[in-house]
C-alpha cells in the first residue's frame, strides 16, 4: 500500500501564529506584482446565449492539455484502509470498490485534461450544471443539491476556495466536491498541501474520521480549508504591523502602494470567506440524505471558525484603511514642516535683503567713508536675524 507524503496538520490553533507561508519575509510587496490590474480576478464564463451546463459529450470539444493529473483514491472502514495512487484511470474506473469499504474518497489534482473529467462525469453521472461550475474555476463558495432519480443518484455539490500566499501576493483556488451516500469526489486546480493531514488522519486506526461516514469526511475537508485561512491572516497581520511601525519613521511613495496591496489581498480574502460562512450555514440548515446528525454537529465548529476569521478580517481592513489615512496625515504634516522652515528662512532674509539692497546701491552713502561701516553692517544683519528667531520662538511659530 502506497503512503501519502507526511505533512504537519494546521488544525492546532496554537501553531497558527508560527506559520510563515512559503518562507515569505515581511519585506514590502512588489508594486508591479500586487497592484497591477492583470491580477484582478476575471470570470471565465461561457459566451452569452450558450446552453446552461456542460454535457459529458461536449467535454471532448473543450480545450485540453497533456498536463499531468494526479488521482488519489482512499477506501476505508473502521478496520482497514487502502490508499492508491491511480496510474491507469480506465482500469481503475472499471473496478468496483472493495466489499469492505464504507467510504471512498477520490481526490483529483488538475483540471486541464478533459478526457479525465469526462471519464469521472460518465462514471459518477455528474450533473451538467455542476460540471460547468467545476471547470469555470471562478465560482464563489456555494452548495447545490442535485436530487437523484432511479437512474442517477442524488449528490451534494460544494464549491470552496483555498487561499494561499505566493511570494507576497494572495491567490485563491477553487475546490469542487461531490458528496454521495458513500463516495466523495474532490477536484483541485493544483496541488495544495491543505488536504495532506486528512490523508494521514485516515490512516490512523481508531480515529474519529475512520469510524464515521462520508459526510464526516466532508466536514474534515472543509475544516482543513477554513483552518488554512488562519496562517494567511497571521501573515497579513504581521505585514500590517511592519507597515504601521515604518509609517511614522520613513513614509515614501512605495508605502502607499504597499498598503494598497494589503487592502487588495484583504478584499480577495473577504471574497472567499464570506460565501464560505453562508455555505456552512446552508449545510446546517438544509437536511440532506447524505449528511448525518453527527456531521451537522461538527459543522458548528467550522462555522465558529468562519465567524472568527471574518471578525479578524474586518478588523484588519479597518486597520489598513486607517493606515492610508495616517500616511496622508504624515505626508501632510511633513509638507507643513517643510513649508514652515522655508517660510521662516524667507522671512528672516527679507530685512537682510533690504539692507543689502540699500547699501549695495551705486551712489554716495555717508557711511561708506566710515571705517567701521562694514562690520557694523554685519552686526546689524546678524542681530536682526537672531532677534527674529527669538521672536518666532516666543510666539510658538518654530
Amino acid at each position: 500500500m502506497s503512503r501519502h507524503p507526511k505533512s504537519k496538520s494546521t488544525h492546532n490553533p496554537k501553531a497558527k501564529g508560527t506559520f510563515k507561508p512559503n518562507g515569505a519575509k515581511l519585506s514590502s510587496p512588489s508594486t508591479e506584482a500586487t497592484c497591477s490590474l492583470r491580477h484582478i480576478p476575471r470570470l471565465n464564463m461561457p459566451p452569452p446565449g450558450s446552453s446552461p451546463g456542460i454535457e459529458t459529450y461536449h467535454l471532448s470539444a473543450r480545450p485540453s492539455t497533456e498536463a499531468p493529473v494526479r488521482v488519489t483514491c482512499v477506501d476505508y472502514c473502521p478496520e482497514q484502509v487502502q490508499l492508491e495512487q491511480v496510474d491507469n484511470l480506465g482500469d481503475f474506473l472499471e473496478r468496483h470498490r472493495p466489499s469492505w469499504s464504507k467510504v471512498r474518497w477520490i481526490n483529483v489534482v488538475g483540471l486541464n485534461r478533459m478526457d479525465v473529467v469526462r471519464d469521472f462525469a460518465e462514471k459518477y453521472q455528474l450533473h451538467p450544471l455542476a460540471i460547468e461550475d467545476m471547470l469555470v474555476a471562478s465560482q464563489r463558495p456555494k452548495l447545490e443539491d442535485y436530487p437523484g432519480s432511479d437512474e442517477q443518484p442524488g449528490r451534494l455539490f460544494i464549491v470552496a476556495r483555498m487561499v494561499r500566499i505566493d511570494g507576497h501576493a494572495l491567490h485563491s483556488e477553487q475546490v469542487s466536491i461531490f458528496l454521495g451516500r458513500s463516495t466523495l469526489l474532490s477536484f483541485q486546480e493544483a496541488h495544495n498541501p491543505v488536504f495532506d493531514p486528512i490523508f494521514h488522519r485516515v490512516e490512523l486506526a481508531g480515529g474519529r474520521l475512520r469510524t464515521h461516514d462520508v459526510s464526516f469526511l466532508l466536514h474534515a475537508l472543509l475544516d482543513a480549508i477554513v483552518d488554512s485561512y488562519f496562517p494567511v491572516l497571521e501573515y497579513l497581520a504581521e505585514n500590517l504591523e511592519v507597515f504601521d511601525d515604518n509609517l511614522n519613521d520613513r513614509p515614501n511613495k512605495e508605502t502607499l502602494h504597499d498598503i494598497h496591496a494589503i487592502k487588495r489581498n484583504l478584499v480577495l480574502f473577504r471574497r472567499a470567506i464570506w460565501p464560505m460562512r453562508e455555505m456552512v450555514i446552508q449545510l446546517q440548515r438544509d437536511k440532506h440524505e447524505c449528511l448525518t446528525e453527527t456531521s451537522l454537529t461538527y459543522f458548528r465548529d467550522v462555522y465558529d471558525n468562519c465567524l472568527q476569521i471574518i471578525d479578524l478580517l474586518e478588523t484588519y481592513r479597518e486597520i489598513a484603511a486607517s493606515l492610508t489615512e495616517t500616511y496622508l496625515v504624515v505626508v501632510s504634516n511633513r509638507m507643513n514642516e517643510i513649508m514652515k522652515v522655508l517660510t521662516v528662512i524667507g522671512t528672516i532674509f527679507i530685512p537682510l535683503t533690504f539692507l543689502a539692497g540699500v547699501y549695495g546701491m551705486n551712489m554716495p552713502i555717508p557711511e561708506n567713508e566710515w571705517s567701521l561701516s562694514y562690520p557694523l553692517f554685519w552686526t546689524v544683519c546678524i542681530g536682526t536675524a537672531c532677534g527674529m528667531l527669538v521672536w518666532f520662538r516666543r510666539r510658538g511659530w518654530i
